[in-house]
């Protein structure tokens, strides 16, 4: 099989495209033709060796948190897939990954693809909205008639948060740049705050919840627009000193998980046309590297980033 595989922590030019031996199916496992990979900011933080200790792995591997494909193979003892089935899939940071034709994926790792999306949108689904599920669902408890800032709204677990947000009934505000403030709208964002000419501490007040994906200096600021025992949620952000006992608030962080109840949960929102998974771009699986580079000088937004892996891609 074709895929993308690196020897060494390094820059993106680390990335090989090669042949590979094509993986087997444990016995209770099934063989995926992987359609689409996204690609997500922890891929090549992971490659670049800064998360080496929060997320060690062993080299040689192959990258990718997430895809989407057809089954062509079951293993002996399989009886949740059978050949054609269409299936979403998550890896973990210590497995081989997704930028590859063929994975192999045990049932807890995988749901079926909703019927109402492409493979590339199917993909975008499932890391993204994990981790905004866990972030404002299981985390913050998001109820009916509250006042939500979510960070980051252009990106792909911002968008995916605001949807969430929005059908749960609350008033949201988010912050982006003003290129992307009718892109955020249109996925449901009430307020929108353009960082790059506004600042946010001066323009929203008595928030309940504040979901942080940036991290740093804005941890503070967000927790200063929280109401008194509101809750700043944070999932991956730049280092902060967290000040939330200072502002009488709660700082908790979102433990990404991958439960199947959480990816069956995301599904019934994305079958029901409540949640729509956002595609920035789509490569071939041979520019990996180009990806990885656009995501490390933050040249990417409304959405994930998408390698194309079989040319019959849907």
């Amino acid at each position: 099989m074709k895929a993308i595989r690196y020897s060494a922590y390094g820059g993106p030019d680390v990335l090989e495209y090669l042949d590979l031996d094509d993986p087997v199916p444990a016995a209770s496992e099934a063989l995926i033709a992987v359609h689409c990979a996204s690609v997500i900011p922890g891929d090549w933080k992971i490659r670049s060796g800064q998360l080496q200790e929060m997320f060690p792995i062993e080299l040689p591997t192959i990258p990718g948190r997430d895809g989407s494909g057809t089954v062509i193979e079951t293993g002996s003892e399989c009886d949740w897939a059978k050949v054609g089935d269409e299936i979403c899939f998550l890896t973990d940071h210590a497995e081989l990954g997704s930028y590859a034709e063929l994975v192999t994926r045990p049932q807890e790792m995988t749901i079926p693809k909703p019927k109402n999306i492409n493979f590339a949108e199917a993909a975008a689904m499932m890391h993204a909205g994990v981790c905004a599920w866990i972030g404002l669902v299981e985390t913050a408890g998001v109820t009916n008639g509250q006042n939500v800032l979510i960070h980051a709204g252009a990106g792909a677990i911002g968008g995916l948060a605001i949807q969430i947000a929005r059908a749960a009934g609350c008033n949201v505000t988010t912050t982006c740049s003003a290129t992307n403030a009718d892109y955020v709208r249109s996925l449901g964002a009430h307020h929108v705050i353009a960082y790059d000419h506004e600042n946010f501490e001066e323009m929203v007040f008595e928030q309940d919840v504040v979901f942080d994906l940036i991290g740093g200096d804005a941890h503070e600021k967000s927790c200063k627009v929280l109401r008194s025992g509101g809750t700043l949620v944070w999932l991956i952000a730049r280092p902060f000193e967290d000040v939330s006992t200072h502002y009488g608030v709660t700082c908790l962080q979102a433990v990404v998980h991958d439960r199947r109840e959480t990816l069956e949960r995301l599904a019934e929102r994305v079958s029901e046309g409540i949640l729509r998974p956002q595609v920035s771009c789509r490569l071939p699986l041979e520019e990996a590297t180009k990806a990885h580079t656009m995501l490390e000088r933050g040249h990417n937004s409304r959405g994930r980033i998408i390698l194309d892996i079989e040319t019959a891609c849907k």
